[in-house]
C-alpha cells in the first residue's frame, strides 16, 4: 500500500555521494527542504562546489578513499547513504569500459564495505534503466530480464547485485532506484544540469535554444515509433529527488526490507515531440540534423511505474513535458548569466 509512513521523529545525517553533481545536488536540496542534515562527499571531477548549499557540509574526496569515508561516516554520525557518485555517459562506457567498472562498480564496492563496517543501516542506490538493455516489452517492469548492452548498464547492475548480497549478509537495507531519462532543473533555480558536453536530449536542446550549440542531432528517424524517432520516459529531476527522500523514509519504516523501483512517469515522448516543445516554449526553431542511429538505442524505453506508486506515498509534481523543458531552459539561462 502507498499509505504515508509514520513521521520520522529523529532525522539523522545523510551522506550524499556525488552530491555536487546534477541529480545528487537536487537530492541534497530535497533532503534539506525536509529537515534532514546532509553531508556531501564529492571529488568534484564532474561536480561543482557551488552546487552544494551552505546548509550542507561538503567533503571533497573520493568514495574509494576508505580512510576518508570511514572518518566522514563517523564524524557526521551518518545514518543513511544516498549513492550518486559515478560515471554516466553510455558511449564513453563503450570506449573506456574499465573506467566505468572502476568508478561505478569497484568504488561502489568500497563504499558498501565502508557502510557495513560503520554500521550504516540504510543505503539508496542511483541505478538506471540501462540495466534492462533493449526490452522486449514496453513499458518495462522491475522484474523483466536485465540484459545490459553497454558497460554503463553492466557496471550499475553489478552494484545492484552487490547490494542484494551485502544486505542478505549484513544488518542494513537498501533501495535501488532505476532512473529513466532525467531532465529539468530545480524550479526555484537553485540547481540544474551544469556539466559541459552533456548528452541528454533536453539539456542539449536547451543549449541549442540559448545559442550554446548550433544544432541538435537526431540519432535515427526510422524507429518503429509513431514519428520514427526514439521515445523516452522523461522524469523531472526534482520529482526524482523527492522519490529518494520517500524511499529513505520507507527504509526506515521497514528496516528488514529491500526495494527495487523504476523512476519514471509511465509515458514517453519522442525526440521530435521534445524538440517541438522547446520550439514552442522559446518561440525559436532549433536546427535539427538527422544522423544515423546509435548502436544499441532501443526504439522505446518507458517505465512501468506501478511499483513505486504502490510502495511510496510519492506522486509526480512536475510531470508535464512543457514544465520539464521550461525548467531546463530557465536553468540554462542562469548558467549563461554565471
Amino acid at each position: 500500500m502507498n499509505e504515508a509512513f509514520p513521521p520520522v521523529t529523529e532525522k539523522f545525517p545523510v551522506l550524499v555521494t556525488g552530491g555536487a553533481g546534477y541529480i545528487g545536488s537536487h537530492a541534497v536540496l530535497a533532503l534539506l527542504d525536509q529537515g534532514w542534515p546532509v553531508a556531501v562527499l564529492d571529488n568534484l571531477v564532474t561536480g561543482f562546489d557551488w552546487a552544494v548549499p551552505e546548509a550542507a557540509t561538503l567533503v571533497v574526496g573520493d568514495i574509494a578513499d576508505a580512510d576518508l569515508v570511514a572518518r566522514t561516516l563517523a564524524e557526521h554520525k551518518i545514518g543513511a547513504i544516498m549513492h550518486f557518485a559515478g560515471s554516466v555517459v553510455v558511449p564513453e562506457s563503450v570506449e573506456n569500459p574499465l573506467k566505468y567498472y572502476d568508478n561505478n562498480t569497484v568504488r561502489s564496492r568500497a563504499l558498501i564495505a565502508a557502510a557495513v563496517a560503520a554500521g550504516v543501516p540504510h543505503f539508496i542506490f542511483s541505478s538506471t534503466a540501462a540495466t534492462y538493455g533493449i526490452p522486449e516489452v514496453v513499458p518495462v517492469a522491475e522484474d523483466m530480464p536485465k540484459r545490459p548492452i553497454n558497460p554503463y548498464g553492466w557496471s550499475k547492475l553489478m552494484t545492484e547485485q552487490m547490494l542484494a548480497d551485502a544486505t542478505a549478509a549484513h544488518p542494513f537495507n537498501a533501495c535501488i532506484l532505476r532512473y529513466f531519462n532525467v531532465a529539468g532543473a530545480d524550479p526555484q533555480g537553485r540547481a540544474g544540469q551544469s556539466t559541459a558536453g552533456a548528452t541528454h536530449l533536453i539539456k542539449v536542446a536547451a543549449e541549442a535554444a540559448t545559442g550554446k550549440r548550433g544544432h541538435v542531432a537526431i540519432f535515427g528517424s526510422d524507429f518503429d515509433t509513431p514519428d520514427g524517432t526514439g521515445v523516452r520516459d522523461y522524469i523531472h529531476v526534482s520529482d526524482l529527488a523527492a522519490a529518494h527522500v520517500a524511499a529513505l523514509e520507507k527504509l526506515i519504516a521497514e528496516p528488514e526490507r529491500n526495494h527495487v523501483m523504476n523512476c519514471g512517469y509511465g509515458r514517453g515522448f519522442s525526440v521530435l515531440e521534445v524538440l517541438d516543445a522547446v520550439d514552442r516554449i522559446t518561440n525559436v526553431t532549433i536546427e535539427r540534423r538527422l544522423e544515423p542511429r546509435r548502436a544499441g538505442d532501443p526504439p522505446s524505453l518507458v517505465a512501468d511505474n506501478s511499483r513505486i506508486l504502490a510502495t511510496l506515498p510519492w506522486r509526480p509534481q512536475r510531470a508535464e513535458l512543457d514544465t520539464i523543458v521550461a525548467d531546463a531552459l530557465a536553468w540554462e539561462r542562469r548558467l549563461a548569466d554565471r
